[in-house]
């Protein structure tokens, strides 16, 4: 992973924002706003939030704003007309690469959930830009052709998950993804186990998607929610620390941790271990890529740990979490597996979402995926997408069987 040697604070970085709507763009326009000394935003992007959206050039007027919706575009041209904004309008998957290589931006959050983002996020790589990156399915997807357009474009590589931003902080600054070179052993990736952790298995059948939405340290969209409480989300992490920091899956662990403040740990051949520890809030990591090489404030309160008192952690249990299992062996598959289990995922949790789908039917619509698409080599976006679709047509049609069958009421 290509990191800066930084320079000393002078002009703003201008940041182009890619998913603006969502809990990562608040987070990080929330942390934008306390420096506006440091930073401008020069572009806003959103599906198809008009309301939203407009708000946020009112109160940052920046140059462009992009709807991917091109009747949501259309509207907000309508909603912004009489403001006298200095922002021009682009809509569709266009618009998003255009500003992620716009020449006047030098900073792109890409934070668009799911495989929409790939091609802005692969965009921004190519042009050289500096990128917090938050959209995993870029290195899910296309691991390999996202590592090699940063390589190739020059770009410098930030994570903003919280598990990797605590890697990347334990981790020397000169690491160039070459673990035996620095010494690393294994990396630790903590998962609070969700809210099902305790819950016994035999009963997560009749789980309902206000339960599996209710996280019991994060604020999340319902999507990564249930992504989280399946531990997908975290078996998509994993594949995204390979790719990071070039370590092997044996070499990638995940632990349990309840409490959500040690947010990841790196293993050293020595015996010692570096941990990151902070408040599970996402202005904290969001705050050290913004301002990265140097520390910048944020609103997040300091971590007492007198007051929070004792931290735990736990083996990760497989039985009770497999879709974990499901996404190391996608790793270990490689090629299109990982496109093809990150879309099978998509399907099934819209469909539990819409009570189309029970919880523990999530990793079977995975599993019967992964178990009747074959696994392809990824030569160019082309191919992701290719598995992509035959994987959402698959997935689909396995939930429509499981209707046929009565297994759910809708």
């Amino acid at each position: 992973m290509q990191t800066t040697t930084g320079t000393a604070h002078g002009a703003p970085r201008r940041v182009c924002i890619l998913g603006a709507t969502g809990s990562i763009g608040a987070s990080t326009l929330d942390v934008i706003a306390c420096h506006p000394d440091r930073f401008e935003v020069t572009a806003l992007a959103a599906h198809r939030n008009v309301p939203r959206l407009a708000a946020l050039c009112r109160r940052f007027r920046p140059r462009y704003a992009v709807l991917v919706d091109a009747a949501a575009a259309r509207a907000l041209e309508v909603e912004l007309a009489a403001d006298r904004l200095p922002t021009s309008i682009l809509a569709g998957e266009a618009g998003l690469i255009t500003v992620a290589s716009l020449a006047e931006v030098d900073t792109v959050l890409a934070a668009i959930v799911g495989a929409a983002g790939l091609a802005s996020t692969l965009a921004a790589a190519r042009a050289g830009k500096r990128i917090l990156l938050a959209n995993k399915e870029a290195l899910v997807l296309g691991g390999a052709l996202f590592m090699a357009a940063v390589r190739d474009g020059g770009a410098t590589l930030l994570p903003i998950d919280s598990e990797h931003n605590a890697i990347f902080q334990c981790l020397p600054p000169t690491y160039a993804r070459d673990p035996t070179e620095v010494g690393v052993r294994r990396i630790l990736l903590t998962a609070s186990g969700g809210p099902f952790r305790t819950r016994p298995v035999g009963e997560l059948a009749d789980v309902t998607p206000d339960e599996a939405c209710a996280h019991p340290n994060w604020s999340m969209g319902r999507k990564i929610s249930v992504d989280s409480a399946t531990m997908m989300n975290k078996g998509l992490e994993v594949i995204e620390a390979h790719w990071l920091f070039g370590v092997a899956a044996e070499a990638i662990d995940v632990v349990i941790h309840p409490q959500s403040i040690v947010h990841s740990l790196v293993e050293y051949v020595d015996g010692s271990v570096l941990a990151q520890l902070g408040h599970p809030d996402m202005r904290t990591p969001i705050a050290q890529a913004l301002g990265y090489p140097e520390r910048i404030a944020t609103p997040v309160p300091a971590l007492d740990l007198a007051q929070r008192g004792s931290l735990s952690f736990e083996a990760c249990d497989f039985e009770r979490f497999p879709c974990l299992t499901l996404a190391y062996a996608a790793l270990r598959a490689g090629g299109t597996a990982p496109a093809l289990l990150n879309a099978a995922n998509e399907i099934a949790v819209e469909a539990f979402l819409a009570g189309k789908l029970r919880f523990t039917d999530i990793v079977t619509t995975c599993a019967h995926v992964l178990a009747h698409v074959p696994v392809a080599a990824v030569a160019a976006l082309d191919d992701v997408h290719a598995a992509d679709t035959t994987a959402r047509s698959v997935a689909q049609g396995f939930v429509a069987s499981r209707l046929v069958q009565g297994r759910v009421t809708p």
